[in-house]
């Protein structure tokens, strides 16, 4: 009996030991590495290999923010290095992650840390050493010989010659597929379009001018019902799946003409609100304009840089300018920016085109004379639909990342 008490320390010390051995991975599972579960996810200190990648179904690309490696484009992921990482990704059969980075002493300390899989972003030299580098001067960690060794198997230069002319095509005449119709049926008659009478019905809800909506319209569709894009965008409004789930569009009504606008009408009203910070009614309006284009976050980086060099963040064309200073990098590295580069020139011409196009409509209903549009420049017409892969951005996580601004 004497011994019951060393007995029970040692016990209760052994018990401590076997719980210390447990490993809390950084997405919050408990692991125990003595376990029959210790195979089965890797700990801290392991690399993520092929394996690995293959058996969690998803592969993690580290990158940079820019024209060539990664940026949002109407709600898909676009870029030369982002649409190659992409194909890869289908190749290997598993679904792509994308975590956009600060700089690239960021890239690499993550890639190293195993937070990544990939850094799709061609490395110069000096950046290499320490990490295996392959396909267009991409690299992995060192530790993942067999992921090198795929994507050398994988690429070829004509699949970054392919890429780049796919992505060539989506920004020049791959944007929509429509029939154009005529800009305005009858001044004479007062009549823009065949849907007048639903631009009537749903844009006060909207707190916009019908004929304002009729311009809106024309910039997006050219009054075609049947019109699409390769991000999805459907119907005479463009509006994309996504967005239509949000506004309770079924998408078997994204093509029907009063489901689409009535739709639309609610996401500019819903647009406006979240600008509420600018007073001023008109001014609002062109704001949401902006955002229904190219995004409201986008906007809002344009506002914060038009605040910081000392324009007025309320006004529009004050912002117009950072809007098409957020394709520079100096601008979309900015600190006050949060979301990155954007092809501001088709945002501006956007919002340009529909001002002018609702005063042209004005003008030609209180007067009666005919007029004649240009066709949309942003959008061009084409004969064969595109057919692209979705962008996989929304797949859950196998590792934890840094949450910050650039993600």
């Amino acid at each position: 009996m004497k011994y019951l008490p060393l007995l029970i320390v040692a016990l209760l010390f052994s018990c401590q030991k076997k719980e210390n051995n447990n490993v809390v991975t950084p997405w919050g599972s408990v692991v125990d590495v003595e376990g029959t579960n210790s195979d089965t996810i890797p700990t801290d200190d392991d690399t993520y290999t092929l394996e690995d990648i293959r058996k969690n179904g998803q592969m993690i690309m580290l990158t940079l923010t820019g024209p060539a490696t990664y940026y949002d484009y109407h709600g898909k992921g676009m870029g030369v290095q982002y649409l190659m990482c992409e194909k890869l990704a289908e190749y290997l059969g598993v679904t792509l992650r994308v975590d956009v980075c600060k700089d690239t002493l960021d890239m690499l300390e993550r890639l190293n840390n195993g937070e990544g899989d990939i850094i799709a972003v061609p490395l110069r030299k000096e950046h290499q050493k320490g990490f295996i580098t392959c396909a267009d001067s991409w690299a992995v960690n060192i530790d993942n010989k067999a992921l090198a060794d795929e994507i050398v198997k994988w690429y070829n230069p004509q699949i970054l010659a392919e890429t780049k002319k796919q992505e060539e095509y989506i920004l020049t005449v791959g944007s929509v597929t429509r029939h154009v119709n005529p800009f305005m049926l009858s001044a004479e008659k007062g009549t823009i379009s065949v849907y007048d009478n639903l631009f009537r019905k749903y844009a006060p809800s909207a707190g916009m001018d019908w004929i304002l909506m009729a311009a809106q319209c024309y910039q997006e569709s050219c009054f075609d019902p049947q019109a699409h894009s390769w991000a999805g965008a459907c119907g005479l409004m463009q509006i994309i799946p996504t967005t239509a789930d949000h506004l309770a569009l079924p998408r078997s009504q994204m093509y029907q003409p009063e489901p689409n606008i009535s739709a639309a009408a609610r996401y500019m009203r819903e647009l406006q609100s979240l600008f509420k910070d600018v007073t001023n009614p008109q001014e609002r309006m062109k704001f949401a304009l902006a955002a229904y284009n190219g995004g409201y976050n986008h906007v809002r980086d344009a506002m914060a840089l038009t605040k910081k060099y000392g324009g007025v963040w309320q006004r529009w064309s004050d912002v117009r300018r950072y809007i098409l200073a957020l394709s520079q990098p100096a601008y979309y590295n900015d600190p006050v920016v949060s979301y990155g580069y954007m092809r501001g020139s088709e945002t501006a011409n956007y919002v340009d085109m529909i001002m002018d196009r609702w005063q042209q409509y004005r003008t030609a209903l209180r007067t009666g004379t005919k007029i004649v549009s240009k066709v949309p420049t942003r959008k061009q017409v084409h004969v064969r639909p595109m057919n692209t892969k979705s962008s996989l951005l929304d797949a859950s996580p196998h590792r934890a990342s840094k949450e910050n601004k650039w993600r």
